[in-house]
């Protein structure tokens, strides 16, 4: 293929992607039973979706109630929007279940209170108005955990890749699935908290690479062929940000990506497409993210960045900008309650030559 028909099919392929990115909603999709039922139509076109006929109807049922929601509240002037992302024909009960079920809250009850930890960024002083630790290459592509609630590996995982790149110059890209199987101190996809994890790493002399060890979105038992003799990134220990204090956690994202946990549950959430948010959610934590930066808009709104692990199709490309600053100390969504980073000193090795396996 010469040069002329390769970027010709690239760009071709480049709108049908944009195209495929976001289905706009206006008041003719609404008007009546058959207009929405194009629009779910076209919907459907882009997505995988399932081809019973009965279920079919089902979902157009949970996706017509969707619909209304987000045209309804993509006319209120707020500083964010919701799209018809993949998570459309879902319920609200459905995608918590599916995509935020790490409960976080749930494991911290079981663990007890956090336990106490030096905060080796207090002493950080005259912040940046803005940090984006993916300008610094400290960030690797958005990841999407598909329907397993891990969640916590993957808010762990960022936070490890981004140490890991400002310790070495060298961004590596983790595996979530050494945590989902062997780390049998949380549970796979059905959660976990991400200083267990952290802890995971260090006693077992580091974490392999995405490439030695590939994520399959299930749980499975854990397997020692892909750890031993593999590439590792080690880890020497992590420590808490102290809760329900924003301004701490700027300190700590000002020096590395942060894992956080919040509440995602709500359903401006689920279909958020772009924009600060600042819709309405509690402090139920059940979702593990991680923050990779933090600046403010042209009006003064502040706002974290938060990789997220829905795929690059969810918001800004992966991305939600989250209100920062606001008056509750636990911050927007609960993001200042259960803040977390690794600390790096040690080098990496080449390989491990033995594991200390949970099971």
């Amino acid at each position: 293929m010469d040069m002329r028909k390769f970027f010709l099919v690239a760009f071709s392929l480049a709108l049908v992607l944009g195209l495929a990115e976001s289905i706009d909603i206006h008041d003719k999709d609404l008007a009546s039973e058959e207009t929405l039922w194009d629009l779910y139509e076209r919907w459907r076109s882009q997505h995988t979706v399932s081809k019973d006929l009965k279920e079919k109807h089902t979902r157009f049922n949970v996706f017509k109630m969707n619909a209304k929601h987000i045209h309804k509240v993509n006319r209120m002037n707020k500083p964010y929007k919701l799209k018809l992302n993949k998570f459309a024909d879902m319920t609200n009960h459905e995608f918590v279940s599916s995509y935020a079920g790490s409960k976080v809250s749930h494991y911290r009850m079981l663990h007890g209170d956090r336990k106490a930890t030096c905060f080796r960024h207090e002493e950080t002083n005259n912040l940046p108005p803005s940090v984006d630790w993916r300008k610094k290459g400290a960030v690797t592509g958005v990841k999407d955990q598909g329907r397993c609630g891990s969640c916590w590996a993957f808010s762990t995982v960022v936070a490890v890749e981004g140490i890991n790149q400002i310790e070495t110059k060298e961004l590596v890209s983790l595996s979530e699935q050494e945590l989902v199987d062997c780390n049998k101190d949380n549970q796979g996809c059905n959660g976990g908290l991400m200083e267990t994890a952290f802890e995971f790493i260090k006693q077992n002399g580091g974490i392999t690479t995405e490439n030695s060890y590939p994520y399959t979105a299930k749980d499975g038992s854990c397997d020692s062929s892909r750890i031993t003799n593999s590439p590792l990134v080690i880890i020497d220990g992590h420590e808490m940000v102290p809760e329900n204090d924003e301004n701490a956690l700027m300190k700590a994202v000002a020096n590395q990506p942060v894992s956080v946990a919040l509440d995602a549950g709500g359903k401006d959430f689920q279909f958020y497409s772009e924009g600060v948010f600042t819709g309405d959610c509690g402090t139920e934590l059940n979702h593990g993210v991680a923050i990779v930066g933090y600046g403010a808009t042209l009006d003064g709104t502040k706002y974290w960045i938060v990789k997220n692990s829905w795929g690059a199709e969810w918001g800004e490309k992966g991305y939600i900008r989250i209100q920062r600053g606001i008056d509750a100390e636990e911050g927007l969504c609960g993001i200042a309650m259960e803040a977390s980073y690794p600390i790096k000193s040690s080098p990496n090795n080449t390989k491990r030559t033995s594991f200390k396996d949970e099971l």
